[in-house]
């Protein structure tokens, strides 16, 4: 029995078994993410629209470009099959936690360097290292200390939206007012919200594939997010993803994940704290 549906091969651009094995072959091995059926409406929709830019006129075209290790379109590709869905303070209860909690933590473990690593890991367009650098700001006590934020993810297109700091009025309307002013320059009547300059300038944005070994980056992070990212990989790559966190988290550093997401039967390096809340134990 074939796996998909015969309207796949009767649409505008032909998409056979072959073809979907092949697009979730190349994505397994250049991201570690795992494309099952349920994800084929998906990657139908956004695969043609690539194939439409490209001027091409088959599946079989596209996945004979993405085969070949020099060829351009393979960051393209990345992109394309890369969900990112995100908003600011996204998961409140993360940033109670670390507002209550981690803070005060880190005011006595730095009390001598003032200084705070945090890496938010599949940061998306931005939305959530800004929601933790304005929950810093909002805190007088780490005014001057020395707080850098690293964003990651793996689509260079919604990593250049997050450096821009610039964002539609329209979606922001779960915003509080406080919240809002924390976040952004303008108005919250304005259309397009400029991030506030001082958020930016905690921040570095860099493109990472966590299949990438090793990472760039040595730490060690006093707190990493990675939230709603490992549920696109099968349970190994989650286990070597969590052991390689922990090895750059300071003794009892804090790790955020999903809300769907959970270390049970993955990683016993860490000790759950809260809901999707944990803290290195070794």
């Amino acid at each position: 029995m074939s796996m998909q549906p015969a309207n796949y091969e009767s649409r505008e651009f032909p998409m056979t078994d072959e073809n979907f094995v092949a697009i979730q072959k190349q994505a397994y091995a250049s991201t570690g993410i795992k494309l099952t059926v349920h994800k084929k409406e998906m990657i139908y929709s956004r695969i043609s629209r690539r194939i439409r830019q490209l001027g091409l006129k088959t599946f079989n075209e596209y996945c004979e470009l993405i085969a070949r290790d020099d060829h351009p379109e393979h960051n393209e590709f990345v992109n394309t099959i890369t969900t990112n869905l995100t908003s600011f303070y996204r998961e409140p209860h993360h940033f109670d936690y670390l507002k209550k909690t981690v803070m005060p933590w880190l005011l006595k473990k730095h009390q001598r360097d003032h200084r705070v690593r945090i890496w938010s890991s599949g940061c998306s367009s931005g939305e959530e290292p800004y929601t933790i650098a304005a929950t810093f700001l909002q805190n007088t006590q780490f005014r001057n200390w020395d707080v850098k934020i690293l964003a990651t993810d793996l689509d260079s297109d919604t990593l250049d939206k997050g450096r821009r700091g610039l964002y539609s009025g329209d979606k922001l309307d779960n915003l509080t007012p406080e919240q809002h002013v924390s976040l952004f320059s303008g108005g919250s009547d304005e259309k397009n919200l400029n991030i506030k300059p001082q958020l930016k300038e905690l921040i570095h944005f860099k493109r990472l594939n966590l299949m990438e070994t090793p990472w760039p980056m040595s730490g060690p992070f006093d707190i990493i997010f990675c939230r709603n990212v490992v549920i696109y990989f099968d349970k190994d790559t989650q286990k070597s993803l969590f052991d390689r966190y922990a090895n750059l988290l300071v003794p009892d550093g804090y790790l955020f994940i999903g809300h769907s997401e959970s270390l049970n039967g993955v990683s016993n390096r860490f000790r759950l704290l809260g809901k999707t809340i944990y803290q290195r134990t070794h």
